[in-house]
């Protein structure tokens, strides 16, 4: 985290004290109450119900077992409403606002499950070390995430802890990409590839016939992780400029790339969008979801107002060589969930002076997707993942 971090202060033994306060998603707690085993857990679930920061000070593992048992009452379903005798049945929405109506409550419920539970707190030392009983070594995660100790002690959620911990075992071990035959490394804070459809759609579609062979050049527009590029390079592209406005993203890529051998054949830079100049063949993946984002993270999936998108279409004529293609990669999910129209797309191409060439579809994998106690399963059920190719009208 580059920028300066915000300090939080509290009392405890009759004295001030003060930590850098750690996290890029949720909100600061104005009272922060030191807590330990004694603490049972209906009177945690008030406290964070009422916005109180909980400064653990306890075991390690009661810890864990404390947040567990808050996400017991966060998830218990409430209870049904009867209504009463004699009340006017309201008039059936159409399809999409009741879409549009369970995809809202669905988020609500997010952002305050999610909320709630960051409010158990943990303190770490300067160098980043955590000093409870039975707690594990957390210094090479927070340092992947944090940057080098500066100094000061931190306060962060242990639910945050925990995807430090899931992002830094990510980054050792790597996703497998079967559409790569190779494994990419996620750095915290910057989206896991683990969508494999599309990218099995990049792996296979024909690639643009403008010039003999592969591209020359192609860009890939916002690449995280570098995957996209990664398949381009390993499909014969010679050369890829691959843009981000992440450094995090930018290092997780440039990364990536040397470890696959394929750095030689991508450069990757720092431009918002497009890099200059004009190639055969333009890459983008956006966020699929027009809606705003709860969390840093969630930005490789909610943008909202689709701006990106929008960019995507509005500036891509402008970076196309004569006969080449832009590559979208988008998911319809926003169609069955109310949030956008397949007609409100087509017009953004058509006013961007492109054309659709073809579209290759395929349907989601994961586990959600099958899942009927997924709260948004009508809408996944019927998800389909395309390749738009696009060119100049």
């Amino acid at each position: 985290m580059n920028e300066e971090q915000p300090w939080i202060t509290w009392e405890e033994s009759g004295a001030p004290r003060r930590a850098r306060w750690r996290s890029e998603s949720q909100a600061m707690p104005a009272t922060l109450l030191p807590v330990d085993d004694t603490l049972t857990a209906n009177a945690a679930f008030k406290a964070v119900g009422e916005g109180i920061g909980l400064l653990w000070r306890g075991d390690f593992h009661n810890g864990r077992q404390l947040l567990q048992a808050l996400v017991r009452r966060v998830d218990r379903p409430p209870r049904e409403n009867t209504p009463r005798a004699g009340t006017r049945a309201q008039p059936p929405a159409d399809a999409a606002a009741l879409a549009r109506d369970a995809f809202a409550r669905h988020r609500a419920a997010q952002a305050r499950r999610a909320a709630l539970l960051g409010r158990v707190l943990l303190q770490f030392e300067p160098d980043h070390s955590l000093l409870l009983r039975r707690a594990p070594d957390v210094r090479a995660a927070l340092a992947e995430a944090w940057g080098a100790p500066d100094g000061n002690a931190s306060v962060a959620s242990l639910r945050e802890l925990q995807g430090l911990i899931g992002a830094h075992e990510w980054r050792k071990k790597g996703v497998e990409v079967p559409a790569l035959g190779a494994r990419i490394h996620p750095w915290f804070g910057v989206f896991s590839p683990l969508r494999g459809e599309y990218l099995g759609l990049i792996a296979q579609a024909p690639l643009p016939t403008c010039a003999p062979g592969a591209p020359s050049l192609a860009f890939d527009i916002g690449t995280g992780t570098g995957v996209i590029a990664a398949l381009l390079a390993r499909r014969g592209v010679r050369q890829v400029v691959a843009t981000d406005l992440d450094p995090r993203a930018i290092a997780c890529a440039t990364e990536n790339l040397a470890r696959l051998g394929v750095a030689g054949q991508v450069r990757v830079v720092a431009a918002d969008m497009f890099p200059e100049g004009r190639a055969p063949l333009v890459v983008c993946n956006p966020p699929w979801v027009p809606t705003p984002a709860n969390a840093a993270i969630e930005r490789a999936v909610y943008d909202p107002d689709s701006a990106m998108l929008r960019a995507f279409l509005a500036g891509l004529s402008a970076h196309l060589s004569p006969g080449g293609e832009g590559w979208l990669v988008m998911s319809d999910l926003a169609e069955h969930l109310g949030l956008r129209t397949r007609a409100e797309m087509l017009q953004w191409i058509a006013d961007a002076g492109l054309r659709v060439v073809a579209r290759h579809d395929t349907r989601p994998t994961h586990p959600k997707a099958g899942d009927p106690s997924d709260p948004l399963f009508a809408a996944r059920s019927r998800e389909v993942t395309s390749l738009w190719r696009l060119a100049i009208a």
